[in-house]
């Protein structure tokens, strides 16, 4: 599997942009994989649902499965934040895993950078930003791709993980 990285700052557009390239790296016949980070506490469960019950009663893992998904809930309790490698075993067979977040990963990444949301690129502090995707203009040697053309982007991300249309 290869893995590359979406980062950037909140707001920058990350999720938009994943929603966009997602789709248009499947349609070349890719199968396309996503792992997110959330600096915050989630839970996919709803208090009262039997899986709830179960995590609640202190199962490690429950499972829910109906006819057209499965998730699997572990719970980690005191295992500390889990690695980006763990979660890559955990993952069917694809051709790519994208990740959103993850910025301290070492692994190549395109900066989602939006000026107008005041902060700073992380692309001069951060070697493994290997492209940024942008409506500004930035004074830099890394390729710039324009934020809103979905097909640039996915191009750059197959040639240079050599990914090959299918």
């Amino acid at each position: 599997m290869k893995v590359f990285g979406i980062a950037g700052y909140s707001g920058s557009g990350k999720t938009t942009l994943l929603e966009k390239l997602i789709p248009a790296l499947t349609a070349r016949g890719l199968r396309v994989s996503v792992i997110k980070h959330a600096h915050h506490g989630f839970d996919i469960d709803r208090p009262g649902k039997d899986s709830y019950r179960h995590r609640a009663a202190g199962a490690s893992e429950v499972l829910l499965s109906c006819n057209g998904r499965w998730a699997l809930m572990h719970e980690r309790r005191d295992e500390g934040e889990v690695s980006l490698n763990e979660l890559l075993s955990r993952l069917a067979p694809c051709d790519l895993v994208l990740i959103e977040g993850f910025k301290q990963e070492p692994v190549p990444k395109l900066e989602v950078y939006r000026a107008e949301n005041g902060k700073p690129p992380l692309f001069p502090a951060r070697r493994d930003i290997i492209a940024i995707a942008t409506d500004s203009q930035l004074a830099t040697a890394l390729p710039i791709l324009p934020l809103n053309d979905i097909a640039a982007i996915a191009d750059f991300v197959m040639n240079h993980l050599e990914l090959q249309e299918r």
